[in-house]
């Protein structure tokens, strides 16, 4: 998957099409059923999606103008907005989640070509604008998971699933408590290794790595489809398609936001 910003638009414009014909067969008694999402029905996940797309709009009129404008204004009025809709019918969440996509993608096709350069002032950090057309694909793909209402990692594209898990698993080895296993995502045969690769969580207590002669244990590692693995890292699977060496029960990763 490429990583020029418009270049992926019409990558946003094929799963924002896939959600609302998703949200389209939805009735009022569904929005108000749980989501995957703990606490959130699905009417929370539709309304964060919506407002998502204006905060992104935010920072693109931010990389725009030069102003420093946050993507929301702080961490409570983002979550009030969220419950504020979450509510609605499901008529009213169809036409704000296509209003609100429909003024994203406009703002970012006509973005001026540097402004993409920009920094902006995101929920979690300072981040180039050429990000962002990223970052929406991500909202759009798992919150449509997260909706439990037909679709499912298995319905990613491989080349978002791909670059899905390539950013999660770069996340995790570089935390400071990296989680420790090797990925192997059958597409690609390519491993991903985290940590140290072998459960020690990234630790080594230095020296001769077998002092004594004996064998240290065995790698352990997870393998299978590359939107099974990014599912159960990022919490939007159990991981029943993957196979772990040695055999056992999957590690249970931890959050990923």
């Amino acid at each position: 998957m490429t990583l020029d910003p418009l270049a992926l638009l019409p990558e946003v414009d094929r799963a924002t099409d896939r959600l609302l014909r998703t949200v389209d067969g939805l009735d009022d008694a569904a929005i108000g059923e749980p989501s995957l999402l703990p606490g959130w029905t699905r009417g929370h996940v539709l309304s964060h999606l919506a407002r998502n797309a204006d905060s992104m709009v935010n920072l693109l009129t931010s990389a725009r103008t030069g102003r420093d404008i946050p993507q929301y204004p702080n961490p409570a009025a983002r979550d009030a907005d969220i419950a504020a809709g979450a509510p609605r019918p499901a008529v009213d969440q169809l036409a704000d989640l296509r209003a609100s996509a429909e003024r994203f993608a406009e703002a970012a096709r006509t973005l001026p070509a540097a402004a993409w350069a920009a920094e902006v002032r995101t929920f979690r950090g300072h981040l180039p604008a050429a990000v962002l057309t990223w970052r929406r694909l991500r909202e759009v793909e798992i919150h449509h998971v997260d909706l439990a209402a037909g679709y499912r990692t298995a319905d990613w594209p491989d080349a978002f699933a791909q670059r899905l898990l390539h950013e999660v698993a770069r996340d995790l080895a570089h935390r400071a408590e990296p989680f420790a296993l090797t990925l192997h995502p059958t597409e690609s045969g390519q491993p991903l290794i985290l940590g140290d690769g072998n459960g020690n969580e990234g630790k080594s207590s230095g020296g001769d790595p077998d002092p004594d002669g004996v064998a240290g244990p065995e790698p352990r590692t997870v393998a299978g489809p590359a939107h099974e693995l990014a599912g159960w890292l990022t919490g939007r699977s159990a991981g029943a398609g993957l196979a772990v060496t040695p055999a056992g029960p999957l590690p249970a990763p931890p959050p990923w936001m």
